[in-house]
């Protein structure tokens, strides 16, 4: 008898530590579980927020040097109706090619050249070109094509890599006569990669321009200006009127984050990346103060668990030490005050709950962030393409308005991006004041919102989409004003089109809406066949 107490009371421990053991173990993988889910949270957003931020910022730079290239041009085409009129005189010449070049420092050098290739005028007077003929691909071309060009890069007769930018003349009876041209060096200081150089950005992110050649015009590393790279994905796509952004490897195969938008003015591409590394670097530090706020939390956890657990066991070892009195009448009774053993089990599984509690509330709230626009409280991309998914498998028919701002460019340049960020969410306010309760209301980026209503056929979606846009333009948002939006109206399903095909429709509308002035609701033609009778209908009170 006495050897049957004692390895109960060994049973008895050994239970305890496995309790111990799986209540530890269990409080550490939620813990582990709710790190690795709120990495891979914020992973994913700096990724996202940094590659639409390098799509703007390509896009930015192509605005600038779009910009510069058409001044540059009207710089060349103003001297040329100089010239025009009094070609003949060397000394007018030679006045307005030291001019052009010097007046804005567009150019690192001019020239001007009749139609026989017979330079005639240069500027600066040290590359000693006056008086010879034109004997490069540029100055070259410039005589053959004998319209405003932007040339290739090429080798110069001085010996400098260069683009070339000319502008035709022509006497008064419309008769070519020659060209004033000027040139952009790409291996030493010109107004062209001082603009680029402004906007190098210091976080290891870097930009480079290419060429329809795939030859980088401007590139950091001046050593690779020049250079032809074929082998890179979002090259091509650039080159191919493209703007986007990609996950890729670099050349040296560094992961890059890339944005990349193209030119109108000339056949080249700008792409501004970053390191993937370089991006991800502040998480690191982030996950750390996160660790370093929720141990304590942990610590807490872990020694009621432990408290718990010696509680639980307690009860055994009363049944080990009453297994040596079998024989005493009040055994029976005993025995029955300790048979709650399985009440205290069930306490048991309740602990662990109320442990990992905090730790599951946290996971919601890190998903609830995941699926909602910081700045406005509305769904966001991800949510967003959720309840599509829900709409389709539930195959309920649905109305889309894709929603967007107005000129609200003009309200960030005027009153800041702050106030912007009010205006966002006073017309988030308002988007869910007018909306169902059944409605999802998305914002998408930017000023772009988009509103899904189920079961709602065209002719209510447009008087809804009315209703919505007078709503807004009637308030008024501190200090801006009143605001307008435009809108376009599409829905599924349509001839069973599937969902991407409806929201590029809905954005088709969209953009007729602001090409058409702005401030108006527009039905795809796809969506709304009647949409005559439609518009003249009154809007619902």
């Amino acid at each position: 008898m006495r050897i049957t107490v004692l390895n109960g009371l060994k049973a008895g421990l050994n239970l305890r530590r496995l309790i111990l053991l799986l209540a530890f173990s269990a409080t550490l993988i939620t813990f582990l579980n709710s790190y690795y889910s709120s990495y891979q949270v914020q992973k994913q957003q700096l990724i996202d927020k940094t590659l639409e931020n390098h799509k703007a910022y390509a896009a930015k730079l192509v605005s600038a040097t779009d910009n510069f290239l058409l001044a540059a041009q009207q710089q060349l085409a103003y001297v040329g109706k100089i010239l025009e009129n009094d070609f003949n005189n060397q000394g007018l010449i030679n006045a307005e090619a030291e001019r052009l070049r010097l007046q804005t420092n567009s150019f690192n050098s001019t020239i001007i050249v009749n139609k026989q290739g017979d330079i005639l005028g240069v500027s600066p007077q040290s590359l000693k070109l006056k008086n010879r003929k034109v004997d490069s691909f540029g100055t070259k071309a410039a005589l053959s094509y004998r319209t405003p060009m932007i040339s290739e890069p090429y080798i110069s007769m001085a010996g400098n890599l260069l683009i070339f930018i000319s502008q035709p003349l022509f006497d008064k009876q419309g008769k070519f006569i020659g060209y004033v041209g000027g040139t952009l060096y790409l291996k030493r200081t010109s107004i062209l990669n001082q603009l680029l150089q402004v906007h190098y950005y210091r976080d290891g992110s870097y930009l480079y321009v290419v060429d329809e050649n795939h030859r980088l015009l401007y590139h950091p590393d001046t050593k690779r200006i020049g250079e032809q790279v074929f082998e890179n994905p979002v090259i091509k796509a650039v080159l191919k009127g493209q703007a986007g952004t990609e996950l890729l490897s670099n050349s040296k195969g560094v992961e890059m984050l890339a944005g990349f938008a193209p030119l109108t003015v000339a056949p080249w591409g700008v792409i501004a990346q970053r390191p993937l590394e370089d991006t991800l670097a502040p998480l690191d530090n982030l996950m750390w103060q996160v660790f370093i706020k929720t141990a304590p939390v942990g610590v807490i956890t872990l020694i009621l668990i432990w408290v718990l657990a010696r509680k639980i066991a307690s009860p055994l070892r009363q049944l080990a030490e009453t297994a040596n009195t079998l024989d005493r009448p009040t055994t029976t009774r005993e025995l029955m005050l300790i048979r709650s053993w399985y009440f205290e089990s069930n306490e048991l599984r309740k602990a662990m709950l109320k442990g990992v509690g905090l730790l599951h509330s946290k996971i919601g709230l890190l998903r609830q962030e995941a699926q909602t626009d910081s700045l406005t409280g509305l769904h966001n991309r991800r949510s967003f393409d959720a309840q599509l998914s829900h709409f389709i498998a539930q195959r309920c028919p649905f109305a889309v308005l894709a929603i967007d701002i107005d000129h609200f460019k003009r309200v960030n340049d005027e009153f800041g991006h702050d106030i912007g960020d009010v205006v966002l969410q006073s017309l988030a306010k308002i988007l869910l004041d007018v909306t169902r309760d059944s409605d999802v209301v998305a914002r998408t980026g930017g000023e772009e919102f988009i509103v899904i209503m189920p079961r709602v056929e065209v002719k209510r979606a447009y008087q809804l989409a009315e209703r919505l846009r007078m709503r807004i333009s009637e308030s008024y948002i501190d200090p801006v004003g009143c605001i307008n939006v435009s809108i376009g109206i599409s829905g599924w399903p349509i001839e069973q089109l599937n969902i991407d095909e409806v929201l590029k429709l809905a954005d088709q509308a969209l953009y007729q809406a602001k090409k058409t002035g702005r401030n108006r609701s527009v039905v795809n033609a796809s969506y709304g066949q009647d949409f005559a009778t439609i518009s003249e209908s009154p809007i619902l009170e």
